[in-house]
């Protein structure tokens, strides 16, 4: 009979905000093709550790299991990653498992991704329409457009890019690459367009797109490759222009 094996996972715990966190291992029967959510689900079915004894299930967050969502965002060895695509075959143990820093800790693994929200609804991340009716075909888009648009679309707002960049923390009011990219995205819209001065505005002040420090690793850290910097770079070509509209009064 072969030998049975295992792997090893060393989780970061923390019961609360104000609580000391501590580590804890976990040993658990090696699964080809599984994943660190699948590990997590394990151990919440059976909550032993390396040591044998009884513990309590570690908490995180998952919804869609199929990097759609963008819940199950964790530092995974190190890096910030959607532990659902994370494949264990693919990591070196033992497997570290933190939460993300840049973001409010609930719990264990679980971070509070609030402030990413937030940042949607200050620059206005969305198509306004006004009524329910009928407002007849909307405006054409060229298949180009629709192309290189369609990759913005794919942000799941999971945090990588945040935790990866060194201006965006619980220190800092910057807004952060993924809402940025979302600026552009509806700002290229025929119709977003028409509210684009407001997009750029909610930028301009204190936070906005210029505390960007160009580090660039926001696009080596999202799950998407979405191209986070081209975004950047754009945006703040659009506010430059604004700017100089606003003070001429063109």
């Amino acid at each position: 009979m072969a030998e049975q094996k295992f792997i090893t996972l060393r989780i970061r715990r923390q019961e609360a905000p104000d609580k000391p966190f501590y580590w804890e291992e976990f040993r658990l029967p090696y699964r080809p093709g599984a994943n660190v959510i699948s590990c997590l689900m394990e151990i919440q079915r059976n909550p032993v550790n390396a040591e044998g004894k009884r513990t309590t299930p570690v908490a995180w967050e998952s919804n869609c299991l199929e990097e759609v969502c963008g819940a199950c965002s964790m530092v995974i060895n190190g890096k910030a990653r959607q532990a659902c695509s994370t494949l264990i075959d693919n990591l070196e143990q033992p497997i570290v498992l933190e939460p993300l820093k840049s973001f409010p800790l609930v719990r264990d693994l679980m971070v509070d991704r609030s402030r990413m929200f937030e940042a949607l609804k200050r620059v206005k991340a969305w198509i306004p329409i006004d009524g329910t009716h009928d407002l007849g075909p909307g405006p054409r888009q060229s298949p180009a457009d629709q192309e290189w648009m369609y990759k913005l679309s794919e942000c799941m707002t999971c945090g990588c890019c945040m935790e990866a960049c060194p201006n965006y923390n619980q220190s800092t009011d910057f807004i952060g690459p993924a809402p940025i990219s979302q600026v552009r995205l509806f700002n290229a819209h025929p119709t977003g367009r028409l509210n684009a001065h407001e997009r750029l505005e909610a930028l301009a002040g204190p936070g906005g797109v210029m505390e960007c420090g160009s580090a660039q690793n926001c696009v080596r850290a999202c799950p998407k490759e979405i191209p986070l910097t081209t975004s950047i770079a754009e945006v703040q070509r659009q506010l430059t222009v604004w700017a100089f509209k606003k003070m001429f009064g063109t």
